[in-house]
């Protein structure tokens, strides 16, 4: 009986071993451009996945916003476009950047008035269950990067 509670144990510590590596996963420069009314912010930050793992961002959430997707914005033949994406994949030993111009994360409907200079928690959520908490500063409209 003793052996195979010791059993049970290590195979409950394997099967979460995948998502414990996440922790290597860092973000900096987060930061949140701010627009006026209700219109719905945009979110930046640069991921740095230390690990050996590939690992996928499927998702974000914050208690600030009652929706965060994941878009990608583009040019093509001169015209702008946004789509939202299921998924960015964030490289073994590798960096991704969601800035203005490409990934971002789309925050829809302000729980409470966001002002410059405010923090916002997103998190996001990878393919293996694991999760990045990231800090993002509200920033003005007009804003081109994290200190503007």
């Amino acid at each position: 009986m003793r052996y195979r509670s010791l059993a049970v144990a290590l195979f409950l510590l394997a099967g979460t071993s995948h998502a414990a590596d996440t922790a290597g996963v860092h973000v900096t420069g987060g930061w949140l451009r701010v627009l006026p009314g209700t219109l719905p912010a945009g979110g930046y930050a640069t991921f740095e996945n230390t690990t050996d793992l590939a690992l996928t961002i499927v998702g974000a959430e914050s208690p600030d916003y009652a929706e965060a997707m994941i878009h990608r914005s583009s040019t093509e033949g001169g015209m702008g476009r946004m789509e939202m994406v299921d998924t960015v994949a964030l490289p073994p030993k590798g960096k991704l950047t969601f800035a203005p111009g490409g990934y971002h994360v789309m925050l829809m409907q302000a729980k409470h008035p966001v002002k410059p200079g405010e923090k916002v928690t997103v998190t996001f959520k990878l393919s293996d269950g694991g999760t990045i908490p990231a800090t993002l500063i509200a920033r003005p409209a007009n804003a081109s990067g994290p200190t503007d």
